[in-house]
């Protein structure tokens, strides 16, 4: 969620965007408006010509930035691991796009991991138009197995308007662009529930000693200080990849993303080492180990933010897209719940990224009207204002956030320009980085259950990634 990667993101969705994997579901939910909006939308035959600003989804109206063509009649299905509010939240965004074009949109959940679940539409001669991708890997596998299409002309001046380098090239294979990174994530925040904070005299830390020495004042105060999604292998996947980042280094993170460097490698033993120092103290996680590998992203969140003064938990770590969850409970954003950056293991604090890229699987118009919808300021708007999402649309008022940490996580976001880092699990081939019960996510769960297995852990990442690399 991944997130987005992105995602591995939210919910049980996946992070890469950001986002969290999917649940299995088998509804396909149609995400029409109905004939007064396709009405609005103007009658016609899909001739090309572009559509007149209409009336919006929340009924009113509409300021068409981005112009869209006409797609009365045209049906488009859009597959994502998305559930919950994030999919909630798309749907407006598809509503949208309904609403300026004609055409009828389908959101089809789809399983994770999604390059599975696309492969068995594809042979069944039933692939979606578009697919929400959640790793750069994924997009790479769609490219090589000849399933993505290219990224049209107007499609890419809208990249080229509103998107850093770095974001069009995860998008692109071999110098051509197939992916519109839609939504991205800060994957370097710690969530904190400022009661608890409060009531155990604790400070907000900066450096990683810090950081457990914030844990141990919240231990202390009758609190459990850190809840662990540790059910979700790819949360410990973005606890590995800040550590390493700030440890080890920009350069040996780009080297170990591409496997360039073995796992085997001493500073892969460094970040395992400074994990365990959390990992090998049960009472400072929620739950304790146990506890940890059966608690849900989504739970790992909502858990430190209810149960008044003696919630689980007084932290949760994970990107800007936890907002989501944080949402369904009553703690407030901005008071009741705040956010730190992921603290420095060495010299600088790291900055991970994660994001969701929308894909075209069919070479059609409404495909590629799609593509340049979300690759629009008009479309990011949506659902910044729905809160829990960021837009790596540098084009995006910063004001349509809907509060102001969200506002400077997406400041961070654009601020940091082609500095960012990408997930390093979402660049790798799935079957490594982004498979549950598989890979560097069981890995990362046998290291949680038992972090003084460090050789044994490096040891089974090395050879997952050799399989997986095929190196």
């Amino acid at each position: 969620m991944r997130s987005t990667r992105t995602h591995r993101t939210t919910t049980g969705t996946t992070r890469r965007t950001t986002t969290p994997p999917g649940h299995t579901r088998t509804l396909i939910i149609a995400v029409s408006i109905g004939a007064l909006a396709l009405a609005a939308a103007g009658c016609g035959s899909g001739d090309g010509k572009k559509a007149a600003p209409t009336s919006s989804a929340s009924g009113s109206a509409s300021t068409a930035g981005v112009q869209l063509p006409k797609l009365n009649g045209e049906k488009i299905e859009v597959a994502a691991v998305w559930t919950g509010p994030e999919q909630d939240n798309f749907v407006k965004v598809l509503k949208e796009f309904e609403a300026r074009t004609g055409a009828t949109v389908t959101f089809v959940p789809a399983q994770d991991p999604i390059v599975n679940f696309l492969g068995t539409k594809i042979a069944g001669g039933s692939p979606p138009d578009v697919a929400m991708l959640p790793q750069v890997g994924a997009i790479q596998q769609a490219v090589e197995k000849k399933w993505a299409k290219p990224v049209g002309g107007e499609a890419k001046a809208q990249l080229d308007a509103n998107y850093s380098k770095v974001w069009k090239d995860l998008g692109s294979v071999g110098g051509t662009q197939y992916g519109v990174y839609f939504k991205a994530a800060n994957k370097s925040l710690v969530w904190y529930n400022t009661k608890v904070f409060q009531n155990a005299g604790a400070t907000v830390p900066t450096t990683w000693k810090n950081f457990l020495a914030t844990a141990d004042t919240i231990s202390a105060s009758g609190v459990t200080p850190v809840s662990v999604g540790g059910a979700d292998g790819w949360t410990l996947t973005d606890w590995f990849e800040n550590v390493y980042l700030s440890q080890a280094g920009p350069e040996k993170y780009d080297q170990l993303a591409k496997h360039a460097i073995k796992w085997t490698d001493p500073s892969v033993k460094d970040a395992l080492t400074t994990l365990a120092q959390l990992f090998g103290k049960p009472n400072l996680i929620a739950g304790g180990t146990n506890g940890a590998l059966q608690t849900e992203f989504p739970a790992s969140v909502t858990q430190t933010f209810t149960g008044g003064d003696q919630p689980k938990a007084g932290m949760v770590f994970e990107g800007d897209f936890a907002a989501v969850n944080i949402a369904q409970t009553s703690a407030k954003i901005g008071t009741d719940a705040k956010s730190f950056p992921f603290p420095a293991v060495g010299g600088k604090a790291p900055v991970v990224t994660g994001g969701d890229a929308a894909v075209a699987l069919k070479d059609t118009k409404g495909a590629q009207a799609l593509l340049t919808w979300l690759a629009s300021t008009d479309a990011a708007r949506i659902w910044a204002k729905a809160g829990g999402f960021v837009s790596p649309n540098k084009a995006l008022d910063f004001g349509a956030y809907p509060n102001d940490v969200q506002r400077d996580i997406a400041k961070s976001l654009i601020a940091a320009g082609d500095n960012v880092r990408f997930d390093m699990s979402d660049q790798a081939p799935q079957s490594f980085g982004g498979t549950p019960g598989k890979g560097e996510w069981k890995d990362l769960q046998d290291f949680l259950k038992n972090p003084a297995d460090i050789a044994g852990t490096q040891s089974r990442l090395e050879a997952d990634a050799a399989a997986a690399f095929k190196n």
